[in-house]
């Protein structure tokens, strides 16, 4: 068993991506005007940023932070269950991803989302 998922290229890790999840991430995902998205390299702050984004959302109060984990205020949409979270999410939704722009879903470019890139 491989320890990687290639797709277009680039290496995910074997565990918690899909190769369907990928391809359908950058054709029917939609970024809706009010989401918030963290793009960012890896290892380069992401989760810092993710709990600033949080405070500024949340006007400071930390109740929000400290009652919810990371990985459920802001889900990873290349992964399987960030990817499912988002999709069935309500509101506005705060997104991470370390996906490379040509990855990233369509939908993204015609809205009027707010991105944060790192």
């Amino acid at each position: 068993m491989s320890d990687y998922l290639w797709f277009e290229g680039i290496a995910f890790p074997a565990v918690g991506f899909e190769k369907e999840i990928l391809e359908e991430i950058g054709d029917k995902f939609v970024v809706r005007d009010e989401d918030t998205i963290i793009l960012s390299y890896p290892k380069s702050g992401t989760n810092w940023l993710i709990e600033i984004v949080c405070l500024i959302q949340t006007k400071g109060t930390p109740k929000w932070i400290q009652s919810v984990p990371i990985w459920e205020r802001s889900p990873w949409v290349e992964t399987q269950i960030g990817y499912q979270m988002l999709v069935n999410q309500e509101g506005p939704r705060l997104i991470s991803s370390h996906l490379p722009f040509h990855l990233f879903p369509k939908s993204f470019f015609s809205s009027k989302a707010k991105v944060s890139i790192q």
